[in-house]
Parts: structure tokens; sequence; C-alpha cells
């Protein structure tokens, strides 16, 4: 039982990282249609950055301590790029760039949808699969 708790913990931590991955996205999209100004856009995408970090580190982490291998081997190139982007100072959104960089961050961010979906997909299946795996041996 309490390995459908753990996958159910998995599923809502993968569902806010894809919460804070499309709000990104709808401020690039609401500055690309002339919605909202380029500072607002930077500042509402800046302050969910690191939360999103924070969160996809914290989720590979309870990946590693339930013991579930493989899908902290699947975090693990994300993280690594997160990792990547705060050491070279690249994870922020510059506002006197963020037209330049428009269709790169939205690329970024569409790449970093897709992975998450994968990941919540493949989570989703084990959250089943332990759900019926628990019911069968309660049987």
């Amino acid at each position: 039982m309490a390995d459908v708790w753990a996958w159910l913990l998995f599923f809502f931590i993968l569902i806010a990282l894809l919460v804070m991955i499309v709000f990104q996205l709808m401020c690039l999209s609401d500055l690309e249609f002339d919605y909202i100004n380029p500072y607002d856009s930077a500042s509402r995408i800046n302050g969910v950055v690191l939360p999103e970090f924070i969160t996809q580190g914290v989720l590979c982490l309870l990946y590693l301590i339930t013991g579930h291998w493989v899908m902290a081997l699947l975090c693990v190139p994300y993280m690594y790029y997160n990792y990547r982007l705060y050491t070279r100072r690249q994870h922020l959104v510059d506002v006197t760039e963020i037209f330049n960089l428009l269709n790169w961050e939205k690329k970024q961010r569409l790449f970093k949808l897709g992975y998450i979906i994968l990941l919540l997909f493949i989570s989703l299946f084990w959250l089943i699969y332990s759900a019926l795996e628990d019911d069968e041996e309660s049987l």
C-alpha cells in the first residue's frame, strides 16, 4: 500500500511541475501576442523557475529514497539540464533580450513539457499497476 501512496505523491508532484511549465508557456505566449509587457512576463517566469528546479530535484530525490531506480535515472537528464542552466546563469529570462530569445524560450519549455508528460504517463501506469497489485494481494 505504501507503494501506491508513493506513486500518488509522484503523480501530484509531476502535475505541479506540469502546471509550472504551462504557466511559463502561457506567459511567453501572452508576450508574443502583446497581451503583457516584457517586464511583467519576465518577472512572472523568473518567479517560477527556481521552484520548478527545486521541485524537480525533490522528485528525483524521492525516486531515489523509495528505490525506484529507473524513474530516478529518467529524471537525471532533466535535472542535469536544469543544473547546467543554473550554473551558467542562463535560467532566468532577461527583460531586454526576451523578444530576441522568445522562440528559443518557447521551444525549451515545450521540450520540458513533453518530458514531464512522458514521466507523468509512466507514473500513472505504475500507480495503476501498484493499486491493482495491492488489490490482488488483499483478496
